[in-house]
């Protein structure tokens, strides 16, 4: 038992939340909430704003009139702490482990080898250093899957026998199985509604009966990937650790806007914006794109304007180069109707390949690339924040009135120079 490889799996309870609590210690113990874009939706929830029984996803607008009433703290969308708190949960459990895969941006899973108690232990002790040296919560759950992990740490999470930390096989295998009985299948990873629908056809109802399902006829009647998930309830791992992907197939910007757009110049300043960005985000992954789609549309509840312009185009070359990126996204703009409320917009690019792969010929070099334009500009936006440079009509400052809706805005404690935040000594 000792050399038989585990996985754990690491989920920070209620991120967002946790996040700002970690700087704002008076948020502990009141409902909060944490909106969407555009302040739009519940989509994080504290243990105690559930309580008040509000919904994931309740728009804002019905939530508002009873906030105060609640003792209820609404907060907007806070990505840039968000993304370095979870930056720094990683690098923290990156030193457990050889073999760490960063799921999302709040949960990861870990390769580790132990006894069930050395295996406990360091469960125990990943979860109080996270906690020490971060300030969030985290469960863990561990076990001989990844399916299992996943539904390890849910069980820690939701039984406070656990305290956080649960290793399945310590488990009795009893109440493994009546936790298994109790729960509907729609509750393990990967199944979604409509597959719920299809096993409880065939009289697989609970997470149980799916575990004690013949896997060959799962893989006839559903697929290969729904006969893994059987295999790994079974305690037969098929879902291999995977290293962080810097390769991807395509990189999509795209946000709706706060207010909508009635103008080409306006859509073209989102395109300029966007443009650039996809430009530093190619530069810092060593990529380049073979072709660019632009997109724009309107609002689904506007039935009286609808518009949902789009172009294809296809680059000379592959390319970071963020004028090239820019001058492809602005084909778009002779198919954008003027008066029309735009809601939305955005830039896809795709085929990706890594850069220097192929050096052009010298007729075909590209200034801006031999300079490094793409690369200066993540490193200034990285250094000095997001809108502090910008090419063209990507770089007019003001702060165009499309731009993101966070009116609730917490500071960002550990990104911008002047909202650190500040500690006193009595």
């Amino acid at each position: 038992m000792r050399h038989m490889p585990q996985i754990a799996h690491v989920d920070v309870n209620c991120f967002y939340a946790s996040a700002e609590r970690a700087f704002n210690p008076s948020l502990e113990g009141r409902p909060v909430i944490v909106l969407s874009n555009n302040d739009g939706c519940a989509v994080t929830r504290s243990p105690e704003a559930k309580a008040l029984g509000i919904p994931m996803g309740e728009p804002w607008f019905k939530i508002a009139p009873r906030a105060k009433q609640w003792g209820l703290v609404a907060l907007s969308s806070n990505y840039e702490l968000y993304g370095d708190i979870s930056a720094r949960v990683m690098e923290l459990l990156g030193r457990y482990s050889a073999w760490l895969e960063v799921y999302s941006i709040d949960e990861a899973f870990l390769g580790v080898k132990g006894t069930p108690h050395e295996l406990l232990a360091l469960g125990r002790d990943m979860k109080a250093t996270v906690r020490r040296n971060v300030g969030v919560p985290v469960c863990v759950g561990i076990a001989p899957t990844k399916t299992l992990a996943k539904l390890a740490n849910k069980w820690a999470k939701n039984n406070p026998a656990f305290d956080g930390v649960c290793h399945w096989d310590s488990v009795p295998a009893a109440d493994r199985e009546g936790l298994m009985r109790r729960l509907s299948v729609i509750e393990i990873w990967g199944v979604a509604t409509h597959l719920t629908k299809r096993l409880n056809a065939i009289g697989i109802h609970s997470i149980l009966d799916l575990s004690r399902a013949d896997p060959v006829m799962i893989r006839d009647r559903f697929s290969v990937v729904m006969m893994r998930t059987v295999l790994e309830l079974q305690g037969t791992p098929c879902i291999p650790m995977e290293e962080e992907r810097i390769g991807r197939d395509q990189l999509i910007f795209s946000r709706s806007f706060a207010t909508p757009i009635t103008t080409a110049a306006g859509i073209r300043q989102v395109m300029s914006v966007y443009g650039q960005q996809a430009s530093a985000r190619l530069a810092k992954h060593g990529l380049q794109a073979k072709v660019l789609t632009a997109f724009a549309g309107t609002s689904h509840f506007n039935p009286k304007d609808t518009s949902y312009p789009s172009v294809c185009v296809p680059l000379p070359m592959p390319t970071a180069d963020p004028v090239l990126l820019t001058k492809a996204a602005h084909a778009l703009l002779p198919r954008i109707c003027e008066g029309i409320r735009y809601a939305r917009a955005g830039i896809m690019v795709t085929d990706l390949r890594p850069s220097g792969n192929q050096a052009p010929l010298a007729l075909f070099e590209n200034p801006h690339e031999e300079r490094h334009v793409g690369t200066l500009l993540e490193d200034i936006t990285r250094r000095y924040g997001r809108g502090s440079i910008g090419l063209g009509h990507g770089g007019i400052r003001g702060g165009p009135d499309w731009t993101m809706k966070r009116d609730m805005l917490s500071p960002r404690y550990t990104t911008h120079w002047d909202e650190l935040p500040l500690v006193k000594a009595a």
